[in-house]
């Protein structure tokens, strides 16, 4: 399980650029790179999937259990000839002072060399007096060697080499000079996603040369750790589809976790992807998934592709369970107002979202559970972990809205609370993933597997004559014909 981990001296150094040309490289090379992503991140995965041609993982203290973490690296490895695990931030960067969720944390947890990105503008001996710092900082961190990123003229990289190898024992493993054209495009959350860059593999392409030309791949290679960390299976049952869940993904909506979907399927869900902007009604299914993304950015084609709202509406409102997350709340709500337009949405939710300036919600969340919260199995007084980042908030809610759940940590919706509960649908601002820590695949497919058979046996039943009406959790029988949705 040959492996290195490539994290950097602070956020914003370059790190996910060289993370995506060191797959994308050693992929045209012929190896199997199998990427993992430190923490939270939805946009990075999907760039380090484009340049591998495989899944991206990813790994997270703040949702997954060390052991959840080891037992997931090990079997997203699969038949990989190597690892490549980005971290996030800085490597000792992170939410706890101790430094137990950062990503040098990650790297000493699965035994994995650190190949430490640094960008050296303005940088020349001083480089030396730093990288001594972080090696003294923690000894049980092995740091494989440095790539000088954002290197100027032949001259300012002869000087970092020289003062590396005078007063460090650390190989220069490349150096990548400045040139804007490597750069992915970001915004206010971040990088733009692969779907929404109109020449992503041409920025792959590019970013890949230029790794090639920098990077002594024998040295790097050479440095990868072949120390086998527990291999920990991850104890999940596969059950046979029984329901279709229907799953929006295009340029608007991708924030998916790989292993989520997987989940889901693993639950017993066969998943049915559609794309919003396209598609003129939703696939027969028996849910609804419509995850985060950028509908803001989106919301012209959103708007005006009316007849999937409408059908989406007419089926929310009609009980088809269903959950959204962030972008899919906003995308549910009456309207989306950004950069000065207003677009009307699908509208099943009393609320209008704004986008503003700055984040409304960002960060690590802790959410407990309501009496209103829909799904089964419900662990009142215990709080899930999850993240939210967001630039929108609602305007106008309705007043009387039942929320799944009270924020502990964060912000949700209004600081108190988050998850709208509109007869069988949930829609948050918090994230959730997957993990021993919040079933929450498993609870969502029940869900859907419940309304399902609450349906057919509604059917039967009216099939046979007699009609049922339903007022709450009471059923009665009425002479007329009328089908109660639920």
């Amino acid at each position: 399980m040959s492996r290195f981990f490539v994290s950097a001296i602070a956020k914003s150094s370059g790190k996910t650029t060289i993370s995506i040309g060191l797959a994308a490289a050693l992929a045209s090379l012929g190896k199997k790179v199998q990427t993992f992503k430190k923490g939270p991140d939805y946009i990075d995965p999907m760039w380090l999937a484009r340049a591998s041609g495989r899944v991206s993982f990813n790994l997270d203290f703040n949702t997954q259990s060390r052991r959840e973490i080891v037992a997931a690296y090990g079997n997203g490895y699969g038949d990989a000839d190597l690892a490549l695990i980005e971290g996030n931030k800085g490597l000792h960067d992170g939410v706890d002072p101790k430094g137990t969720d950062c990503s040098a944390a990650l790297a000493k947890l699965l035994r994995a060399p650190v190949v430490l990105v640094v960008d050296t503008m303005g940088m020349a001996r001083g480089i030396a007096p730093l990288l001594l710092g972080y090696q003294a900082f923690d000894s049980e961190v092995e740091i494989a060697g440095v790539i000088l990123n954002k290197v100027g003229a032949a001259r300012q990289e002869s000087k970092l080499r020289q003062a590396v190898e005078n007063y460090t024992d650390l190989p220069v493993l490349g150096a990548i000079g400045r040139d804007s054209a490597l750069n992915v495009n970001e915004r206010h959350l971040g990088l733009t996603t692969p779907s929404e860059a109109s020449q992503a593999d041409s920025v792959i392409a590019r970013v890949r040369e230029a790794v090639f030309q920098g990077v002594d791949f024998d040295a790097l290679l050479a440095k990868a750790s072949r120390k086998e960390p527990a291999r920990l299976p991850l104890l999940r049952g596969v059950s046979a589809p029984d329901v279709t869940i229907a799953v929006a993904r295009d340029a608007a909506f991708g924030f998916y976790y790989s292993d989520d979907l997987e989940a889901l399927r693993r639950s017993g869900a066969k998943l049915a992807f559609f794309d919003a902007l396209r598609a003129s009604d939703l696939p027969q299914c028996d849910g609804l998934f419509i995850g985060g993304g950028f509908p803001e950015t989106q919301a012209a084609e959103l708007a005006g592709n009316r007849s999937l709202r409408e059908s989406i509406r007419a089926a929310v409102e009609a009980g088809l369970p269903a959950y959204a997350e962030c972008g899919g709340l906003m995308y549910l709500s009456r309207s989306i107002s950004y950069r000065g337009a207003r677009h009307d949405m699908v509208g099943v939710i009393p609320a209008d979202a704004v986008m503003g300036d700055k984040p409304q919600g960002r960060g690590l969340v802790r959410v407990e559970e309501t009496a209103d919260a829909p799904w089964p199995g419900a662990q009142f007084g215990d709080a899930t972990p999850a993240h939210e980042f967001h630039y929108a908030r609602l305007e106008n809610i309705a007043p009387d809205l039942r929320y799944a759940y009270r924020v502990k940590r964060g912000f949700g919706i209004d600081g108190t609370h988050d998850g709208i509960v509109i007869g069988n649908l949930l829609a948050s601002f918090t994230h959730l993933r997957d993990t021993s820590r919040c079933r929450w695949t498993d609870r969502f497919v029940s869900f859907v597997r419940a309304r399902k058979e609450q349906r057919k046996n509604s059917s039967l039943f009216e099939d046979s004559g007699a009609v049922q009406t339903r007022v709450g959790p009471c059923v009665t029988r009425n002479s007329s014909r009328m089908r109660s949705a639920s």
